[in-house]
């Protein structure tokens, strides 16, 4: 399988689709390779990919334990007939600043000691790599000048990850899409920049993954239109903006409180363009309406989205919560929906700038459980996940326009 050529490549208009499961379900539970390929097999799906999670961080575990576990890797891929697709990263370097960090010698800690040995981890096991390890500090995102100066640095250093990946051979690299403005990308057009840059700097292809979950916060940072405002600041009297209304910058929520206690109405006005202007030199804390649905992310980027991580929504909060008839029922995220959102990305024109569109998609299952479920019934949300996204995706590799098709048509039983 490979992400950008395919195998026997179909019609760039109809990428090849496989089905995974992220082995982050078995972390501190079924560590060892022959374990969670088992377990996943057994469970319906052949594609796996492998969470640093589960007993695969090079920070923690050293170079000698990451060789050996390439090859339990191997062996146990060979003896259940399983194939480790894809590596990523999990909670450790998604807690940090990572290649955020204002030191230098952080982020060169992290590019030596966990993206290298992850790099080649994955090019030993000819798998992709996808990430998510970097964050900006408040600090940062109150000044627009340290803002950009962080931006440009990432970029430099996720420019030089893809070449470095490109040289030693990784499938694909990719970094996440998150949902709040101090970890980047996390509005659509955002990560089209993202891709555009890295791409841009380095010469080589670098793509993004989507999460159905990762589109719950952006709501909570729209940007409030005049009017909006200026009902509020009408309002008088009150010394506080409530905690819920979002203005972007410290100083944006300073002249906004100090317009609440002006009765003038005139003075009021005054004010209200230098929190306008305020909010637009902080731009980059804003989102759109968008950029809240999965659906127009998919849309917009599937087609740049080799690993598509896989949740079921039921709320505000991005659980990673199964696919079993309870959460469908209270769910948004359904199969035909994700499936159609990617078929009218390939629809749309390419855009010269970004890398070349995937010819394979891995629609993975990245089902989180909490330590207190039971092992058994955890087990059980995992089958029927696999079960529910069978009857979408019954063969590994079938070109998306003939999986619509066939539900169309009723080829698949539903």
């Amino acid at each position: 399988m490979n992400q950008t050529s395919g195998d026997s490549a179909p019609p760039r208009s109809s990428p090849r689709i496989y089905l995974a499961v992220d082995n982050c379900f078995a972390y501190k539970r079924w560590t060892a390779p022959a374990e969670w390929a088992s377990l996943i097999r057994d469970l319906g799906a052949r594609c796996i990919e492998a969470s640093a999670d589960t007993e695969a961080d090079p920070l923690y575990n050293g170079p000698e334990y990451m060789a050996a576990w390439r090859t339990e890797v191997r062996l146990a891929a060979a003896r259940s007939g399983v194939r480790v697709v894809n590596l990523y990263s999990g909670h450790g370097t998604y807690t940090t600043l990572g290649l955020g960090h204002p030191d230098a010698r952080v982020r060169e800690r992290m590019k030596e000691l966990w993206f290298k040995p992850m790099v080649e981890a994955a090019a030993d096991l000819g798998a992709g790599l996808g990430f998510f390890a970097h964050a900006f500090p408040d600090s940062v995102l109150q000044n627009p000048a340290r803002y950009r100066e962080a931006r440009e640095r990432l970029l430099d250093s996720l420019a030089e990850i893809a070449l470095f990946g490109a040289r030693q051979g990784v499938r694909s690299m990719g970094v996440e899409q998150m949902y709040a403005p101090h970890q980047i990308p996390w509005t659509i057009e955002g990560a089209r920049e993202v891709l555009r840059e890295v791409h841009a700097r380095s010469g080589v292809p670098f793509y993004l993954t989507i999460d159905t979950g990762h589109s719950v916060g952006q709501h909570s940072f729209a940007m409030p239109g005049l009017e909006e405002l200026r009902k509020a600041a009408a309002s008088g009297g009150r010394e506080r903006v409530p905690p819920e209304q979002w203005l972007g910058a410290d100083t944006t929520l300073r002249r906004f409180e100090d317009l609440l206690r002006q009765d003038d109405e005139a003075t009021r006005e005054r004010g209200l363009a230098g929190v306008v202007e305020d909010m637009q030199a902080h731009h980059y804390l804003f989102s759109s309406s968008r950029d809240g649905d999965p659906y127009e992310w998919l849309a917009a980027l599937g087609a740049y989205s080799p690993i598509v991580h896989l949740q079921q929504v039921t709320g505000s909060s991005s659980a990673h919560e199964p696919f079993t008839p309870e959460c469908n029922a209270r769910g948004s995220i359904h199969p035909r929906r994700v499936l159609e959102a990617i078929a009218d990305s390939y629809a749309a024109a390419a855009d010269p700038e970004l890398p070349p569109r995937c010819t394979s998609l891995c629609l993975t299952l990245e089902i989180f459980a909490g330590s207190g479920v039971l092992p058994r019934r955890l087990l059980e949300q995992l089958r029927m996940s696999v079960e529910y996204w069978r009857r979408w995706i019954p063969v590994d590799g079938q070109p998306l326009a003939e999986l619509l098709a066939g539900r169309a048509e009723g080829e698949v039983n539903p």
